[in-house]
């Protein structure tokens, strides 16, 4: 399970009134969904969750939620931000079990361009697919999906179907997506251009590695 603990507490009073009310004491209201147990109106202390977001590992990662230490895994689906101060002020949270599958959007992310061939000719690489949609077991939810481009040319095409992805997880969405291209509208023209390069592989980073 990931790192970040987030304390939080019930609120009795809801509504917009009690919203702003908790707001000016330092909290951010937000509600619990999911499960046996129904919605549950919460409040976390905003210095809590501004120090959670500040780590890059809360939005879409499986964090552990403290209620008076009863302790239960949840994702963040959502945050909402103050349209002038971009101060948090509510956010969603979802109930979930450590060993079930779920699905979350994990950030796709390249290595290799200072190399690739296809690039050092001029070409343009297309990041189609930024995050990519897998169904995964709630406990093991990789940080990001590493595509190497240091092999790829110019018609360099890499498919969903290409990417390596971790064990036990599986694409979300349907049909092959493209996730990548190399084209060569900027491309040196003196020089031949090769046929389609093979899809690159993926690495799933491991958790707790530094990009």
């Amino acid at each position: 399970m990931a790192g970040i603990v987030l304390s939080v507490d019930r609120r009795e009073q809801v509504g917009t009134g009690s919203a702003r009310a908790r707001r000016r004491e330092g909290l951010v209201p937000g509600v619990l969904y999911g499960g046996a147990r129904g919605s549950v109106a919460i409040e976390v202390k905003a210095t809590d969750l501004k120090k959670a977001l500040r780590s890059g590992k809360f939005i879409s990662h499986l964090i552990t939620l403290d209620h008076k230490g009863e302790k239960q895994p949840v994702i963040p689906k959502a945050i909402q931000y103050h349209p002038v101060t971009e101060e948090p002020v509510h956010l969603d949270l979802y109930r979930v079990e450590e060993n079930s599958i779920i699905e979350i959007g994990v950030p796709v992310h390249l290595k290799g361009q200072d190399v690739s061939p296809g690039l050092k000719r001029g070409g343009a690489l297309t990041l189609v697919e930024h995050v990519l949609r897998l169904r995964v077991p709630a406990g093991n939810i990789p940080e990001e999906i590493v595509i190497d481009v240091s092999a790829l040319d110019i018609g360099a095409v890499v498919h969903l179907s290409a990417i390596e992805l971790p064990a036990g997880a599986k694409p979300a969405q349907r049909g092959d997506a493209t996730i990548l291209t190399i084209t060569g509208r900027n491309a040196d023209k003196s020089a031949p251009a090769p046929e389609p390069a093979a899809a690159a592989p993926a690495a799933p980073a491991k958790k707790g590695d530094k990009k």
